[in-house]
């Protein structure tokens, strides 16, 4: 896979097919789905390391989230399907809703309700400053050693050595607010294309409120147990059988919820 800088990420593509543009959580970069694309040769994949993240430029002043999907709903290749990941997944809607092309989206064990801000909740008590100055290294140092017994969290890490402390910080406030407002399931169900969300397993994953959640909007969803919130690295046969079922399902002219 070779890199290119397109609308100031840095972009990899790689296989032919339908495609699958992926899109990572917070402090995440798309190394994390390599695993995962090459257990599914027979799609295009593009991944890309948003604005702050992995590769990617640091931006002059960090992007939001309504600025981050506004950003690469401009950038979005056509007639793709969106799979992101934990903040990724909120992504994927909210481009959804502004890019007419995109065929179906799948959200992996993102964020619904507040119950889900695992890592975001424990910037709230920082101001901006103080998280630059300590907060992010006192946050990384801490994965660091619960990632002595889990690879998902050693994996996020090391993408967090690369990340932006202002992206981080600014995009966290953004998804607690969401997920207080209570928008993001109804968002997700009112796609006006098939959508399939994949949670992981509890405790790890989305909480018992998201589940709820899901089921009241009617948001077609399956949970692959044992897994945490890295379903697609702690279940990565399963999740790419079912995520392959799902996009060939969808076909080349979906429009309409499934």
């Amino acid at each position: 896979m070779q890199w290119s800088l397109e609308h100031g990420m840095m972009v990899r593509r790689v296989g032919r097919g339908p495609r699958i543009v992926w899109i990572h959580g917070l402090g995440e970069s798309s190394v994390s789905f390599e695993p995962i694309i090459a257990r599914m040769p027979a799609f295009e994949h593009v991944l890309v390391d948003l604005p702050g993240y992995g590769r990617s430029p640091w931006p002059d002043t960090a992007l939001g989230i309504d600025e981050t999907a506004d950003h690469l709903a401009r950038w979005l290749p056509p007639d793709a399907t969106l799979v992101g990941h934990s903040m990724g997944g909120v992504l994927a809607t909210f481009v959804a809703e502004r890019n007419t092309t995109v065929r179906a989206v799948v959200d992996i064990d993102g964020n619904l309700s507040r119950g889900d801000c695992t890592f975001s909740s424990r910037v709230l008590p920082h101001s901006v400053d103080d998280f630059r100055a300590r907060g992010f290294a006192e946050l990384r140092a801490q994965i660091y050693a619960d990632g002595a017994t889990s690879a998902a969290l050693r994996g996020y890490f090391a993408a967090l050595m690369f990340a932006s402390p202002d992206a981080y910080f600014r995009q966290s406030h953004d998804l607690v607010s969401l997920c207080l407002s209570d928008q993001l399931a109804p968002r997700l169900a009112a796609l006006r294309v098939p959508t399939l969300f994949i949670a992981g397993g509890m405790p790890e994953g989305i909480s018992a409120e998201s589940r709820t959640l899901l089921d009241h909007h009617r948001i077609r969803w399956l949970s692959l147990e044992p897994s945490g919130h890295w379903v697609y690295v702690d279940q990565p046969e399963r999740f790419a059988a079912e995520l392959a079922g799902f996009v060939t399902e969808v076909g080349p002219t979906a429009s309409s919820n499934a």
